[in-house]
């Protein structure tokens, strides 16, 4: 899948996914919801929001409050590439939250994905 074909993606279509993710290594909703706001800086009626309006992905991570600084610490291979390399402001974000939503349902503490 190209870039462009991933960015024009609605995020709401994609947020049940990582959700049942989640759900199929006894992980929670509320944790995946934690993720998100987490690396955004949405608050929960922000990210509620996005998921309404079917906000794309490119829009997602363009009109997010504050992209958390902490964001540069996850490192890693998600779909054959490092995260790290990616030099693309969106797809880095896009696979960022992969990345930690695989740390989720591998069984990573919070604390641990959340870089604390």
């Amino acid at each position: 899948m190209s870039n462009n074909k991933l960015y024009s993606l609605s995020f709401a279509k994609i947020y049940p996914l990582y959700i049942a993710k989640a759900e199929r290594k006894g992980r929670t909703k509320e944790e995946v919801d934690e993720i998100v706001r987490w690396l955004t800086g949405y608050d929960q009626a922000g990210l509620e929001a996005r998921l309404t309006d079917e906000s794309d992905f490119e829009s997602f991570f363009a009109n997010s409050p504050r992209l958390n600084p902490l964001r540069t610490q996850i490192t890693g291979i998600v779909c054959g590439v490092r995260v790290e390399d990616i030099e693309d402001d969106v797809m880095r974000g896009i696979r960022y939250l992969d990345k930690l939503i695989d740390e989720l349902a591998r069984g990573k503490s919070m604390p641990n994905i959340l870089r604390e």
